[in-house]
Order: structure tokens, then sequence, then C-alpha cells
């Protein structure tokens, strides 16, 4: 009795050919770029992928690359279907940002083995990808958008959401003085801050610490050194402090120094660093209805 299963491709992509270009190949483009652009001292390329990786933590780490490597300044970014759902329209000569969205297909089983389990007569499954682009709100006109929730100013309730986080995740939290100088320490299972910090840095050295934490339990933290470990937790603060409205430094400014061009190793890193970042502001600010709904977003998630 032959069950076999076959895969076809939905109409929600007509016409289009699947792309020869994978995920995989985007971010060891971008990668390769980013390196280049240090190494000849442009500090400033890597703070606009961290950057983007604060605005559009909801993306992939392919498609957050290519936002930021094609529109540094972008700060909410939607497709042309979604835009004129809002009500706006993209302006006349605006160049759309090329991102991987994915092509969905449907895993049709046999009736005979469908008849045996009807919930799983016809499955979605990805099949690969295809171009899709989409335009910043600067690219667009026409009605004005709602007021997003954001998380901008003081640190606020945000710091009651991460130390609530800090815990769910069976971190013990302590304040003592015994640490000083450090402001901040991680033990694997125990997080102790300096009391007395102001406001913003506190926030700033719950987030280091958690980095280290979250990073610890990875099981290629065995095979990087001590300040890498260390720049990647700094690179984490960093985006999560820009995502919540604070001023924050250029300390991660001189990343690619300890990579020494290893492009492998360093878009390892920043894939760390943006997968990790996501799982933090995810706890500090769940997506909005809007976004709920948006499908350019949810495309995007899956590239």
């Amino acid at each position: 009795m032959n069950t076999t299963s076959t895969v076809t491709a939905t109409s929600e992509t007509p016409k289009q050919p699947q792309q020869r270009q994978t995920a995989k190949d985007i971010i060891a483009a971008n990668v390769k770029s980013l390196i280049e652009q240090l190494e000849a001292g442009h500090s400033d390329a890597l703070t606009a992928y961290l950057d983007a990786m604060s605005r559009f933590h909801n993306y992939s780490f392919g498609n957050i690359l290519e936002i930021a490597r094609q529109r540094p300044t972008a700060t909410r970014v939607a497709g042309l279907y979604a835009w004129n759902q809002l009500g706006r329209k993209v302006k006349k000569g605006e160049k759309g940002i090329r991102i991987l969205a994915p092509i969905v297909g449907i895993k049709r089983k046999k009736d005979v083995e469908a008849e045996k389990d009807i919930t799983k007569q016809n499955t979605r499954v990805l099949v690969g990808f295809r171009n899709a682009y989409v335009f910043d709100v600067e690219q667009t006109e026409g009605t004005e958008l709602p007021t997003l929730r954001e998380m901008t100013g003081t640190v606020g309730e945000n710091r009651d959401r991460l130390v609530s986080f800090i815990k769910h995740q069976g971190i013990e939290l302590v304040f003592t003085e015994k640490i000083a100088p450090a402001l901040g320490m991680s033990y694997g299972g125990k997080i102790a801050i300096l009391p007395g910090q102001s406001e913003a840095e506190e926030f700033s050295t719950l987030v280091h610490e958690l980095a280290h934490e979250m990073l610890h339990k990875a099981e290629r933290r065995t095979t990087t050194t001590k300040v890498v470990r260390e720049t990647e937790a700094e690179a984490i603060a960093f985006v999560i402090g820009k995502a919540v409205g604070l001023e924050t430094g250029t300390a991660s400014a001189d990343y690619i120094n300890l990579y020494h061009g290893n492009a492998s190793l360093l878009a390892e890193s920043l894939e760390v660093i943006q997968q990790t970042s996501g799982v933090i502001l995810a706890a500090l600010q769940p997506p909005t209805a809007e976004q709920a709904v948006m499908p350019d977003a949810e495309l995007a998630k899956v590239a």
C-alpha cells in the first residue's frame, strides 16, 4: 500500500519562481560586507546593525541584516498591501527594501493515510523562499498612523518586567555591596547587582548579566573566549537599551577586532545577539494587536 505524501505549492505565490539565493547566502554576504566596512574604519556600520535589531526583533536574523544594509534609518517597515490597508501609499519613485519571504506549500496525504488522522490531511510546510519588498514609513504618505505603544524615556515598568522575567527563568537576583567595584556579576543561576546605580545604568547591568546567564546555557559558550562573551553581552545590552529608549554608548563599535576577520564566527555571534535580544524584548513588550495581524511581519519572521 502506497502512502507517499506530496508537497504542492499554494496559490499564495502565483507565478513567483523560487529564488536560488537562500537566507544563508544573504547572511554570508551581509557579514562579509560588514567585515569590510569595519576593517575600513566604518564602525558605524555595526551600530546600524545593532540598531536594526532593536527595532525589528520580530524579523528573522537574515532579514534584519538586509533591512539594516539597504536602509539603516528605517524605523517601521511593511509591504505595499499592508500600508494600503493602513490608509497610506508608497511615494512615487521609492525603492523597496528586499527581504526573503517564505513559499508555503501543502503536504497532502493519500486518502488511506488521511483517514487515520483527519486533522493531518493537509499540512502547511515551508518549501522555499522568494523575494519580497517592504517600505519604511518615511517612504509612504497618507493617513496618520495610530501611536504605537512605545517604550521611551525612563525605564519605568520595563525594570519590573525584566526582573519578573529573570525570576521566571529560575535565576536568583540579589543586590549586594560585596561585588564592588563590579556593577554586576553572573554566577550561573544567580545574578548579583551593585546597589545605588542610576535607573538606566542598573537596567543595562541587569540585561548584561541576564545575557550571560542565557548565553552560558548554550553549548557554544565553551568555544568562545571570555572577551567575546563579554562583548556579546554588552551588544545585547546595547540592543535592549535602544529598544526601550535609553541613551547607549558605543562600547561595541570595535566588535570586529575580536574576530580577526573570521566571518563565520562573527555571523554566529551576531545571530546569538539577535536571538537573545529578541527573547528579552518579547518579555518586555509583547507584540501589539496591530503587529499580530500584519502579514508582512509574519512572513518576515520565517525567512
